[in-house]
C-alpha cells in the first residue's frame, strides 16, 4: 500500500507551483513529516514534507514541472519492492527505442514526403509534461520555438502562455533593438546566465505592471529623528525587559502611517473598475529584503496594535523571512506599505507602488545635517521621506498632507499616545 504526496493549499489567489527541487530519489527511506520537496511560487517557496514513513517510491512530477493544487507529486511506498523509476527515466527510455530502428525507416523511405513535427514532441531531449504537453496540442504550437525556463531548459505552462500571450499582444516582429547586444568573444567566457526564479520574474512583473499601470507621483519631505531617538534611548532597556522585543524605528512610523491613513482614507483605498474602495482599517505591508529577492508581509490591523505588539510581528517576520518561512496569507491583503531603503544606506530614493495599493512611503538613511532652528544653525539627525501614491486616486493635497502628518507625529511621538 503507498501513500500519494499531493500538492497542498498554496494559499488565496495562487493556483500553481514549480517543482524546484526533489530533497530525496527513489529508493531513499524517508521519515514523517520530512520535507520531501521544495515547491516555488510567485511569492514563497513551501516545502512539502512527507504524509508517512517509508520508501520514496515514486517522483510523479519532476523538477521544473508547473503543477497546480492537489496535483500528484509522488507516493510513498512501504518497503523497497515499491520502489519505481521516475517519469522522466522512462521517457527517456521511449525517446531511446526510435533510434535503434531509424536505420530501417530510412532504407524504407529515402525520400519522405515533408511533414508538420507533432506539436506535443520535443526538438530536443527534454520530455514534455502532460499539462504541457495538452497545452501545445489545444494551441497547435512548436514547442521547439519556445525557450523552457524550467530546469535544464525544459518547458512550462507559463513559458507556453508567455508565447500565446506575445503572439496574441504583439503579433508584429520585435524591433532589431530587443535582441540583445553583441558579446565580444573575449567576454563570453567571463559572463554567467543564471536562469531568473519564479518569485523573481513575478517581482520583476509586478512592479513594471505598477509602472504601467497607476499615475505614479513622488512627493518628499524631511523629518528630525531627534525626538524618536531620545524616546528609544530612554526607554529601550524596560520596553525590552517587559515586552521581550527591541524597540525600534519602524513600530514608530506604522504608527504614525496609521494616524495620518485615518486623516486622508484616499491613501489608505485602491481603484477597483470605476469605484474607489475606501478601506477602514489598515494592513500595513512592511518590505523585507531577502537573499531570493524582496518580500512584504503584512501587520493585520495595525491600526489596532500596540507599539509592542507592531515590534513583535515585524521582528517575528523578519526574522522568517530570511529563513523562507513566511506563508501565504502573511503577505496578502495590505491596504498600504512602508519600504525601508535606509537600513542599506539609501538617502534618497522614489518606491514603487506594491499594486493594487494606492501609496507608499520610503524611509531612508538617518543623517546629521546643519538645520536652522528657532534662528540658529543646529546639527540635527534628518530623514528624508518619500510618498510613492497614485494620482488617479490621491491629490497632490492629500499626499502633501499625508506626509506632513507622518512628519508632524514623529517629530513629536506624544501625538501618537495623545491621538493628535
Amino acid at each position: 500500500m503507498s501513500t500519494e504526496i499531493r500538492v497542498p493549499t498554496l494559499g488565496e489567489s495562487v493556483t500553481e507551483a514549480t517543482v524546484a527541487q526533489w530533497f530525496k530519489k527513489p529508493g531513499d527511506a524517508v521519515n514523517a513529516d520530512e520535507p520531501l520537496v521544495e515547491l516555488e511560487t510567485d511569492k514563497v517557496t513551501v516545502e512539502v514534507p512527507a504524509p508517512a514513513a517509508g520508501v520514496l517510491a515514486e517522483i510523479s512530477a519532476n523538477e521544473g514541472d508547473t503543477v497546480e493544487v492537489n496535483a500528484l507529486l509522488g507516493a510513498i511506498g512501504e518497503g523497497a519492492g515499491d520502489v519505481k523509476a521516475a517519469p522522466a527515466k522512462k521517457q527517456d527510455a521511449k525517446k531511446d527505442e526510435p533510434k535503434k530502428d531509424a536505420p530501417k525507416k530510412a532504407e524504407a523511405a529515402p525520400a519522405p514526403a515533408k511533414s508538420e513535427p507533432a506539436p506535443a514532441e520535443a526538438s530536443d531531449d527534454k520530455p514534455l509534461s502532460p499539462a504541457v504537453r495538452k497545452m501545445v496540442e489545444e494551441n497547435d504550437i512548436d514547442p521547439a520555438a519556445i525557450e523552457g525556463s524550467g530546469k535544464d531548459g525544459r518547458l512550462l505552462k507559463s513559458d507556453v502562455q508567455a508565447a500565446l500571450d506575445a503572439k496574441t499582444e504583439a503579433p508584429a516582429p520585435a524591433p532589431a533593438s530587443t535582441p540583445r547586444a553583441p558579446v565580444a568573444v573575449e567576454d563570453a567566457p567571463r559572463e554567467e546566465r543564471v536562469r531568473m526564479t519564479r518569485l523573481r520574474k513575478t517581482i520583476a512583473k509586478r512592479l513594471k505592471d505598477a509602472q504601467n499601470t497607476a499615475a505614479m507621483l513622488t512627493t518628499f519631505n524631511e523629518v528630525d529623528m531627534g525626538a524618536v531617538m531620545d524616546l528609544r534611548k530612554q526607554y529601550k532597556d524596560v520596553f525590552e525587559k517587559k515586552h521581550g522585543v527591541r524597540l525600534g524605528f519602524m513600530g514608530f512610523f506604522v504608527k504614525a502611517c496609521c494616524h495620518a491613513l485615518k486623516e486622508i482614507p484616499q491613501v489608505n483605498a485602491e481603484i477597483d473598475g470605476d469605484d474607489l474602495v475606501f478601506k477602514n482599517f489598515v494592513h500595513m505591508g512592511v518590505a523585507v529584503g531577502t537573499p531570493n529577492g524582496l518580500v512584504v508581509p503584512v501587520v493585520r490591523d495595525a491600526d489596532q496594535l500596540s507599539l509592542a505588539d507592531i515590534e513583535k510581528t515585524i521582528n517575528d517576520f523578519g526574522a522568517r523571512a530570511r529563513d523562507g518561512k513566511l506563508t501565504m496569507d502573511e503577505m496578502q491583503g495590505g491596504t498600504f506599505t512602508i519600504s525601508n531603503g535606509g537600513v542599506y544606506g539609501s538617502l534618497m530614493s522614489t518606491p514603487i507602488l506594491n499594486a493594487p495599493q494606492s501609496g507608499i512611503l520610503g524611509m531612508h538613511k538617518i543623517q546629521e545635517r546643519p538645520m536652522v532652528v528657532n534662528g540658529e544653525i543646529q546639527v540635527r539627525p534628518m530623514m528624508y521621506l518619500a510618498l510613492s501614491y497614485d494620482h488617479r486616486i490621491v491629490d497632490g493635497r492629500e499626499a502633501v498632507t499625508f506626509l506632513v502628518r507622518v512628519k508632524e507625529s514623529l517629530e513629536d511621538p506624544q501625538r501618537l499616545l495623545l491621538d493628535l
